[in-house]
């Protein structure tokens, strides 16, 4: 059961703590007013809290149906994320900055 729902929460929480980092960085730099990329990445942090609100419903569900569709949309919400995030770091790593 729950194969994945442990992965996806420890996976989502570590990226949110890095989304958040970026965010509290681009805001300390000025940079926040100047680019995209805080409400690129402040958008993947909902996603991923989201997502790691899901895979603990999922590991908690005590029905199996239910269990499976969070999931699944967990796992769903948690690639979304996941490419953004990924935007991001192309982003910042090539400074462009828009």
């Amino acid at each position: 059961m729950n194969s994945k729902s442990t992965h996806i929460l420890s996976t989502s929480v570590n990226l949110l703590g890095f989304c958040l980092i970026v965010i509290t960085s681009l805001k300390i730099s000025n940079y926040s007013e100047k680019s995209l990329i805080d409400e690129f990445t402040g958008f993947a942090s909902v996603l991923l809290s989201a997502s790691s609100f899901l895979s603990f419903l999922s590991i908690r569900s005590n029905s199996e149906l239910k269990s499976i569709r969070y999931e699944n949309v967990a796992d769903i919400i948690f690639l979304i994320a996941l490419t953004l995030i990924f935007i991001v770091i192309v982003l910042v790593s090539l400074n462009i900055m828009f």
